[in-house]
């Protein structure tokens, strides 16, 4: 069985595949001080508890927070006896090698969700997820990397919004009933939502009139859901678009192996 792994800046994401789905996930914070015998109690205490019986016999991991990988790493060649791939690394091939500018190093969360969409919807596409930062990641006719766009978070922006502003409350992400707000909460929800709605459409748009054939978008994260009840842009919502990546990287590396 595979552990697949996806270490964000704020949550890391641990499933566990049997060769045909996933029959378990669990996150928990991202702390690079957490240790390898804090994971696996961690691990071993969520599969008691949910009844899931699972011999690991792989793993590969993603992560944007280097100081965390090495932990990772002595959490499965100590426990589970198994030398993890970890995406981003010279001996972790992908389908399609990234086109950017030399000396660029790729998020390796935006390397699994180019692979995980290529499978599910094509090339000519636009990976939008909504995480800490909300990038916007193209992938060419061919499932290639192509570049993309970074930009502040929704949660990020409203913590630095609530921080900056002593008057402004911290808020929820919420769909607002109306543009204009009656309050300063409704204000802050308003601009935080219709804002980013504006955000991803103008983005969108703009990668579309510089890309030559017409694209897709989709899009993932937490917060997906939510926006799209706000815009038309979207041709399909991915809940578990990183690690379905993991796995088909996963087995291309075995097939090459």
């Amino acid at each position: 069985m595979l552990l697949a792994i996806d270490c964000g800046n704020t949550n890391t994401v641990f499933s566990i595949w049997n060769g045909t789905q996933f029959i378990a996930t669990w996150r928990c914070s991202t702390d690079h001080k957490r240790t390898a015998d804090e994971y696996y109690v961690l691990l071993t205490t969520l599969m008691t508890l949910n009844k899931v019986e699972a011999e690991i016999t792989e793993a590969i991991i993603s992560s944007t927070v280097p100081r965390v990988v090495f932990n990772l790493r002595v959490l499965t060649d100590r426990y589970f006896n198994c030398r993890p791939l970890v995406v981003g690394k010279a001996d972790c091939r992908l389908p399609v090698a990234p086109r950017v500018d030399v000396g660029t190093t790729v998020g390796p969360d935006r390397l699994v969700n180019t692979v995980s969409g290529f499978d599910r919807h094509g090339g000519d596409l636009i990976v939008v997820d909504f995480g800490t930062a909300t990038t916007f990641d193209v992938v060419d006719q061919d499932g290639g990397y192509i570049g993309g766009v970074i930009a502040p978070g929704v949660n990020l922006s409203l913590q630095a919004l609530s921080m900056a502003a002593a008057a402004l409350p911290h808020v929820d992400v919420s769909h607002p009933a109306t543009a204009i707000g009656k309050n300063t909460v409704a204000c802050m929800q308003s601009g935080v939502y219709w804002g980013y709605i504006g955000l991803v459409e103008g983005i969108c748009k703009q990668i579309r009139l510089e890309h030559p054939r017409p694209m897709k978008v989709i899009a993932t994260g937490g917060l997906a859901p939510l926006f799209q009840q706000g815009t038309e842009i979207f041709d399909a919502i991915e809940d578990d678009l990183t690690m379905h990546g993991l796995v088909l990287i996963n087995e291309l590396n075995k097939e090459t192996a």
